[in-house]
Formats: structure tokens, C-alpha cells, sequence
């Protein structure tokens, strides 16, 4: 490693050692400046910038574990390696307790110093990348409401929200499960018209089929057996405002034509009721499957497509768009460093090259869950690979399969890979997975205990 453009500052009382330090630190291509005392080193640190400082333990005016303390209270960041001739385990201990990058006895090691070095130009480096992140995040052209990327994938939602926005007509969003989709809708409602006003949100995926109507529709007072009181539906509750229908594609068959003709008359009749409310509600629907598969396959009506279908906006998955892995993980480190009291600072080298590297079949949601995790285990400084999933580092998810079949396999074994892999991709929404399966989320449940894997 090339110590170019790494300057340290050498403090110590005796000439002979700061030029012996000098020698050997600007062969290795560092800049060194010199310093005999404490006083002459803060007048160093004040005048020139400094990436490292070696320094005694043994000085005229200041010890060396006072002004690495100094030190360490004016620049957090500063790497000081304390060298002694002297050295006991309680002033190693010290020195280490007080953040001292390392702890040298003379005669010095050379190979150990460099090697601490090495390891303080790497950590000089991973800050300087966290603090181009953070100032990327801090870009315009980077975030957009709550989504976050500055690839050329994202820059093309940027502008097709920008498009769609200020308009009330409908909008379809399209995309994997945890491509954001739902932000992608809150931000469209907070650049709109009708931010002020309420965004109510509806998983067609999530309700019971006996269920749906009423949540959609509402209902009157003794309409049915359970109804104790009138309830409005979805499209009066998101009067003047925004209703978003998330999973359009999910939902029943028989409730489409009642959908499509309450958005084109503009009123809804509950349940039981036997007038009509009008209501005004721009919409947005987003679906997880490709729209005109879906009204092949009968899962869509093809009129209904066409009138929520006004804008399209697609959702790129995380694999499509590497570039923005980092950044997003940076934005999420910042999140879970203040909701769980750590101090993260970023990913260092490999942790980062993992997760790029990574195909994230889950998506912001998967990534989301690992960066929480990765911020939970770490606490503080940086997320090494340790501190991630092992499946990242093979690439295959968490069944060690890659959501694949492999020949051989057992019936059982097949089916636990599946349902551990879409479990994955659904960031561990078992509901989400139980539909995506055809199964009941308490079969989903049932043989997860059985896997010895339900929390």
C-alpha cells in the first residue's frame, strides 16, 4: 500500500528517534513533519492538515497519553499510535481505553507500525467515503421524498413522479415485492394537490375476501351479521385526498366491476345503504405482478387496468440498479443509528463489495432488514462482513439454494427452500408469503415451528 498523500506527524523529545522515524515513514512514500514537544505539535496540527500522529509517551511539557486525550477531544477521528520505552500493561491499557489507534514499545517494530498505518489509511479512506455518501444523500437529484438513489433508473422515477404529480390522474405503479412502491406513492402524494389532506393506504392482499367489500365500500348499521355500526369505506375516508390500492391484482374478481364503476361515478354506496356518497379521491394502485400478464391470466379486468393505468410508473428491483446499494445502506445506517442509540459509521470495504455484489431478491426491504441487523449486532464503528448474513458472502439467499431445485433433493427439503425463500423476498411478511405460496398464513406458520425458525 502507497502512503502517498498520507501525512504524519512524528512527536518526540529526541532528535535522533525523530529522525529515524522521519527516514523510515518517507520511504514509504509518507509526508512527515516533526515535532519535540506537545506545544510544537498542536502548532503543527493548527497549520497543516495531518492524517496520522506517532507519538511518545515521554515529552518535556505534556505526556503522551495527555495530549493523545487532547487529541482525541479535538479530532475524534485522528489515529495516534503511543510509542514508549517503557511499556507496562497498565499504560498500554491506558492508552488503548483512551483511543489510541495502537500501543508500540521500543525498540520499535517497523512492520507493525506500518502495518498500523496501513490499517489508519484504509480508516481515513472508508470516512472519507461515508462523508461523500452522507453529502450525496444530502443531493437533490439523490432523494426524492422518501425514495432514495441516484442512478439513472431512479432519476427516471425522480421524473416520471415530477410528470404525474401535479395531475389528479390515476397512477399504476409496478415493481417486486420491497422495490418501494408504497414510498413511491406517499411521495407522489406529498408533491400533489392534495398533500395537505389524507393518503390512505389499502393492502387488497392483506383483507379476508368476506372482508374486502365492506373495507372498500363500507357499510350500514345491521347490514350483515357482525355490522354494530355504519363504517365508511376507503373512498370516503380519503375524501380530497389520496387512496392508495396496493396489490390491485389480488383482489377479487367479482369486486372489479364494482371498483371500476364507483371510480367512474365518482360515489360509493355502503353496504346495506341506500344512498350514494360522493367523494373526491385521486388514485394510485400498484401491483407486484406484470399488469397485462395479470388480465391474460384473469387475475385483472382489462377495463379496470385501463382506467387506473393512466400513468405507469415501474419500480426498478435492487439488482438493476447496484449503484445505489451503497447509498441506500448509508441512509439506512443513519436511520437505525438513531433509532437504536449505536454509532455506525458506514460499511467498510468487504461489507460494501458483499452487498453490491449481492442480488438482493427482496429487494430495499431485504436490504433494510440486513442493515438494521448488521447495526444492531455492530453498535459502533464499522459493519464488517461478520456482521452480516453468511448468504451474502455466497451469493445463494438464506436456503443455500438460491431459491433453486436441486436434483436430489427431497419433497420436504424442496418445499423448505421455497418457503424460506419467498419468505426472504418478502421480508419475512409471513401473510405476504402464505399468498404468494397459495397456502394459509398458519400453514406458513405451522411449518416454520417445525423448522425450529418461528420467533
Amino acid at each position: 500500500m502507497s502512503f502517498e498523500n498520507f501525512t504524519v506527524l512524528v512527536v518526540d523529545d529526541e532528535e535522533a528517534m525523530r529522525e529515524v522515524l522521519r527516514q523510515r515513514l518517507a520511504s514509504w512514500g509518507a509526508k512527515v513533519l516533526v515535532a519535540g514537544d506537545g506545544a510544537e505539535a498542536r502548532r503543527q496540527l493548527q497549520a497543516t492538515g495531518v492524517d496520522a500522529v506517532v507519538t511518545d509517551v515521554m515529552l518535556p511539557d505534556v505526556s503522551g497519553i495527555e495530549l493523545l486525550r487532547e487529541l482525541r477531544g479535538e479530532a475524534p477521528g485522528l489515529p495516534v499510535v503511543v510509542i514508549t520505552a517503557h511499556g507496562t500493561v497498565d499504560l498500554a491499557v491506558d492508552a488503548m481505553k483512551d483511543g489510541a489507534q495502537d500501543f508500540l514499545t521500543k525498540p520499535i517494530n517497523y512492520e507493525q507500525l506500518k502495518s498500523v498505518l496501513e490499517e489508519s489509511q484504509r480508516e481515513l479512506g472508508r470516512r472519507q467515503s461515508a462523508r461523500e455518501l452522507a453529502s450525496d444523500l444530502d443531493r437533490e437529484e439523490t432523494r426524492f421524498g422518501e425514495l432514495v438513489g441516484a442512478s439513472e433508473a431512479m432519476r427516471e422515477v425522480y421524473q416520471r413522479i415530477r410528470e404525474a404529480a401535479p395531475t389528479d390522474a390515476a397512477v399504476l405503479i409496478t415493481g417486486e415485492s420491497g422495490t418501494g412502491k408504497e414510498l413511491t406513492a406517499r411521495t407522489l402524494h406529498a408533491h400533489s394537490r392534495r398533500a395537505g389532506k389524507e393518503f390512505y393506504a389499502i393492502n387488497t392482499a392483506a383483507i379476508p375476501k368476506e372482508l374486502m367489500e365492506s373495507e372498500i365500500f363500507g357499510h350500514e348499521k345491521g347490514s350483515f351479521t357482525g355490522a354494530t355500526g355504519t363504517r365508511r369505506g376507503c373512498f370516503e375516508l380519503a375524501h380530497e385526498g389520496t387512496l392508495f390500492l396496493d396489490e390491485i391484482a389480488e383482489m377479487p374478481l367479482e369486486l372489479q366491476p364494482k371498483l371500476l364503476r364507483v371510480l367512474e361515478d365518482g360515489k360509493v354506496r355502503r353496504i346495506g345503504g341506500g344512498k350514494e356518497h360522493r367523494f373526491d379521491v385521486r388514485l394510485l394502485a400498484a401491483t407486484n405482478k406484470e399488469p397485462k400478464v395479470a388480465v391474460e391470466n384473469g387475475l385483472l379486468r382489462e377495463d379496470l387496468y385501463y382506467r387506473i393505468n393512466v400513468f405507469h410508473i415501474a419500480m426498478p428491483p435492487l439488482r438493476q440498479r447496484r449503484e445505489d446499494v451503497a447509498l441506500l445502506a448509508q441512509h439506512l445506517i443513519d436511520r437505525f443509528n438513531a433509532k437504536h442509540g449505536t454509532a455506525i459509521e458506514g460499511l467498510d470495504d468487504d461489507s460494501r463489495e458483499l452487498m453490491t455484489d449481492y442480488d438482493w431478491p427482496g429487494n430495499v426491504r431485504e436490504l433494510r432488514n440486513v442493515v438494521e441487523r448488521a447495526v444492531v449486532i455492530a453498535k459502533q464503528g464499522w459493519i464488517q462482513p461478520a456482521h452480516l448474513p453468511p448468504y451474502l458472502a455466497t451469493g445463494t439467499g438464506a436456503t443455500g439454494t438460491g431459491g433453486k431445485l436441486e436434483p436430489g433433493m427431497s419433497i420436504e427439503d424442496a418445499e423448505k427452500a421455497l418457503i424460506l425463500k419467498t419468505l426472504e423476498a418478502t421480508g419475512n411478511n409471513k401473510a405476504e408469503a402464505a399468498r404468494q405460496l397459495g397456502v394459509d398464513v398458519k400453514t406458513v406458520r405451522n411449518k416454520l415451528k417445525r423448522y425450529g425458525l418461528m420467533d
